[in-house]
């Protein structure tokens, strides 16, 4: 059974006061960048979860091969964004890489170690630490899509770390590679 990918690209982004799935780091929309990043790692399908101007995200990744979940209340918390996307992986895949499309030093490498180390474990949550925090991307084992369904609210990942304390097993990355893309500065910053 393979492993699904699901990004989360619906947001508002208020703070950067314009969409910034479609703002470009080295030459590439934030939402492409993470799009390719999945794919690059194996995983399949990738699923793009769309909500704020989805017509212009789905454009940025019209040659890419993704599939598209829509959620109506991407102003809402990231729970219902990550239910949409969970709802749209096959039957047949074991579990999701949950990543964010503004974590934008994430790279198929990181993708593809989760997934290796998805397979090699029996514990249903695999989660990236950097340093002491708990942050995506997160591999879901298809035993915790039902909690995962009932979650409201935001941090589902670390809720799900804490709830589960035995049942995760932790991939360490440098903390930089954390950095996101919330604000004008981040993006200037990142691509400094």
């Amino acid at each position: 059974m393979g492993v699904a990918g699901v990004v989360l690209a619906a947001g508002a982004s208020r703070r950067m006061g314009r969409n910034k799935m479609l703002l470009a780091l080295d030459g590439e929309p934030l939402v492409r960048r993470a799009a390719r990043h999945a794919l690059a790692a194996g995983l399949s399908p990738v699923v793009v979860v769309l909500g704020h101007e989805a017509a212009q995200v789905r454009e940025a990744l019209a040659d890419l091969d993704v599939v598209f979940a829509e959620n109506p209340d991407f102003q809402g918390p990231t729970s219902t964004s990550l239910q949409k996307g969970i709802e749209r992986v096959p039957r047949e895949a074991r579990g999701a890489v949950v990543l964010l499309g503004d974590m934008v030093k994430v790279t198929d490498h990181m993708l593809t170690a989760l997934a290796i180390t998805a397979r090699r474990t029996v514990a249903p949550l695999v989660a990236s630490r950097y340093g002491d925090v708990v942050a995506p991307p997160f591999y879901f084992d298809r035993r915790l899509f039902s909690e995962l369904a009932a979650w409201t609210g935001e941090g589902a990942g670390p809720g799900l770390v804490e709830r589960h304390p035995g049942d995760v097993v932790y991939v360490d990355w440098p903390e930089d590679c954390l950095a996101d893309v919330d604000t004008p500065e981040d993006l200037e910053r990142l691509s400094g």
